[in-house]
């Protein structure tokens, strides 16, 4: 920023301000970014940018918007400068260590909940979220399944901090664990249900994404190797000795993989699979069935 916010300031004019810079950027939504900076540090919901915008912003609230618009200028993604992110209706706390959630990636959440019928859903569960990351899987489906157990396994310590910090945060720690670890290495029990949405970008082509992507987010939690499969075939080398018989596994694709994935999971002696597509009829979410 070349310029800095005048003093005095009320939220609407906060608002208004950041909005016509980040369009001027190119930047996506530019208006509902604004409104999420200025009412994060504010400390108010986003909706009351527009019920009372009046609002007067502190001269030390003014100088922080300007640090994170800033950062936003240089396409830090939304969610590292308000620290959580709204998935499946929880606030997921996230940092730089962590893949920022995304809608598409709720449709695994849906699928498996739909997946294991009302017969399962009040069952005692266990599930094992594999990349778990901020952990925004495992804490959306312990949620939903009310007295189900899980366990998620992240390659990166602060990735595994954050998400036992969610777990702790949204009142899921007596259910949820997280722990340090690589794919299955370590895991010796066996599931009802397991989840992942791994690395599945071919490492070359992870520079020519938006900045917000390329740049920012963690390229371990990107890099799916040369051709954007190589966490699936850790996952389906080993999926036998982890989940149970009867049991199901799911797995988030990217776009043009779901085939692919599918015929890996067969070789690995899973032949019952089918697909998850997202709303704009994409294939999603590979399902597995360890059938009895």
């Amino acid at each position: 920023m070349t310029s800095q916010l005048p003093s005095p300031l009320t939220v609407g004019e906060g608002v208004t301000i950041l909005s016509k810079m980040f369009q001027t950027a190119g930047i996506d939504q530019p208006r509902l970014d604004a409104r999420l900076i200025v009412t994060h540090v504010a400390g108010c919901a986003p909706e009351s940018a527009l019920v009372h915008p009046e609002q007067q912003l502190e001269p030390d609230d003014i100088l922080t918007i300007e640090q994170l618009a800033e950062r936003r200028l240089n396409r830090e993604p939304i969610a590292y400068l308000t620290g959580v992110r709204e998935f499946w209706s929880l606030s997921i706390r996230v940092d730089r260590n962590t893949l920022t959630p995304r809608s598409d990636t709720e449709i695994l959440v849906e699928c498996v909940v739909a997946e294991l019928g009302s017969e399962k859903v009040n069952q005692p569960l266990s599930i094992l979220d594999l990349g778990t990351g901020s952990g925004c899987i495992l804490a959306s489906l312990l949620s939903e399944l009310r007295i189900a157990t899980g366990m998620g396994v992240d390659i990166s310590s602060s990735a595994a901090e954050i998400a036992q910090q969610n777990a702790v945060e949204l009142g899921l720690s007596d259910r949820m664990r997280v722990i340090e670890g690589d794919w299955l290495c370590g895991v010796s029990q066996e599931f009802d249900v397991v989840v992942s949405n791994p690395p599945y970008i071919p490492a070359g082509e992870i520079d020519g994404l938006e900045p917000e992507v390329s740049i920012h987010e963690p390229r371990i939690a990107l890099d799916g190797g040369a051709d954007g499969l190589d966490a699936y075939r850790h996952i389906a080398s080993g999926l036998a000795s982890v989940l149970k018989r009867g049991g199901i596994a799911a797995f988030e694709v990217g776009q043009g993989q779901a085939t692919d994935v599918c015929e890996l999971f067969h070789n690995a002696g899973f032949p019952s699979t089918k697909l998850c597509a997202d709303l704009s009829g994409i294939d999603r979410v590979v399902l597995v069935s360890n059938d009895d």
